[in-house]
């Protein structure tokens, strides 16, 4: 069986790098086109500065796009491999020595396992590294991004604010600390606040060195009011809010590109709001969740390819698109509805598991009913 298992094995690869090479080259070119004016801004720096910015932006965005589509490329790839078998009639030839056609399912199923844990990889590895890159707009050189800063709490549970953060310098102008702390009923009281000219970041100290920074405290009596003549001078400030996480916060749906560790550290940081907690047990659950149906939607396509008469092939592909479409379309709506309140609670578990708990009985049903 080495022989036939290399055989299938080979065609479904040869697959897959097409399908890959072809979903993200289109996926480039489309978004380059729409956006070609965006990165000639900066014409007037050269037309290297351009390329390179270029080169730079979809490089962070083709890992990106892998992890998005690494489920459905293997469902082409394998679509692709069955129906160049059954075009050359090989099906029959399998048959006729004696060898089952559940039997030729196990190298493609074996590669799809070892092909998703590199989307696994990606996800939980690559990913978090390229976060800053991916945070960038087109019409944004590499590192030359500023912006504001509204309000974002870090491990402390204070929140940081600044009119204009740049993320070259890793500096930020105006900065505002708020500081607060939790009441026995878990109810954030404000204590302070503190407010400086600039904050450089200090990789060594992990924290921000504050230039003219100042300590307000505030009154226990009003909270709202600043207590007059509590001004102390402060030049640090520890925090794990650093130049790599300051892009992250500001994107919204950020938390897809977290680490599973870094989700699991998100959730016990005290300045998560509670209203963020659904949408962090979401993508957490998602970590085991989205490999486990992208090989489901496998499972569900290929048995349907398997047909015996070549004269079946269109309607063998149609079915397997429907049903592997359906498959993607539940997984879909569940990540969509998952974080909204059902009956007065959110379910974001039930929801993340739901498409698993519909068609992995189908597909176990389609592998048994295979025709062999």
């Amino acid at each position: 069986m080495r022989t036939l298992d290399r055989y299938i094995a080979k065609n479904f690869l040869y697959g897959y790098i097409i399908a890959l090479a072809v979903m993200i080259g289109m996926f480039v070119v489309v978004d380059m086109f729409l956006n070609l004016d965006e990165f000639a801004e900066h014409s007037d720096l050269g037309l290297l500065t351009v390329a390179g910015s270029i080169a730079h932006y979809y490089g962070a965005r083709v890992v990106l796009w892998f992890r998005d589509l690494g489920g459905m490329i293997i469902v082409i790839a394998a679509v692709f491999s069955m129906v160049r078998l059954m075009r050359n009639n090989e099906l029959i030839a399998v048959m006729a020595s004696g060898v089952s056609l559940k039997r030729i399912l196990a190298p493609i199923l074996l590669l799809s396992l070892v092909l998703t844990g590199l989307v696994v990889i990606d996800q939980e590895f690559i990913i978090p590294r390229l976060a800053g890159d991916l945070t960038r707009r087109q019409d944004q050189l590499p590192g030359e991004a500023t912006y504001d800063l509204w309000f974002v709490g870090d491990a402390h549970g204070n929140l940081i604010s600044c009119t204009r953060y740049e993320e070259r310098q890793q500096t930020m102008i105006s900065p505002l600390i708020v500081l607060r702390q939790r009441d026995e009923d878990g109810a954030w009281r404000v204590v302070g606040r503190i407010q400086a000219a600039r904050a450089v970041y200090d990789a060594d100290r992990r924290g921000w060195t504050l230039e003219d920074g100042h300590f307000l405290s505030a009154s226990r009596v009003a909270p709202e009011a600043i207590t007059a003549g509590a001004d102390e001078a402060v030049d640090f400030y520890a925090t794990n809010l650093d130049p790599q996480t300051i892009p992250l916060r500001r994107r919204e749906g950020f938390m897809s590109l977290l680490s599973l560790r870094q989700l699991i550290e998100l959730e016990q940081d005290p300045g998560t709001r509670h209203t963020q907690l659904p949408e962090i047990a979401v993508q957490k659950h998602s970590r085991i969740t989205v490999p486990i149906i992208n090989l489901i939607m496998l499972m569900v396509a290929l048995p349907v390819l398997v047909c015996r008469d070549p004269r079946d092939i269109k309607s063998a592909i149609l079915r397997s698109f429907l049903i592997t479409a359906a498959c993607f379309t539940v997984a879909f709506l569940s990540s969509l509805y998952a974080t909204e309140p059902f009956f007065g609670r959110v379910h974001p578990a039930l929801f993340s598991w739901l498409p698993i708990f519909i068609f992995f009985p189908i597909a176990l049903v389609e592998i048994d009913a295979m025709r062999t």
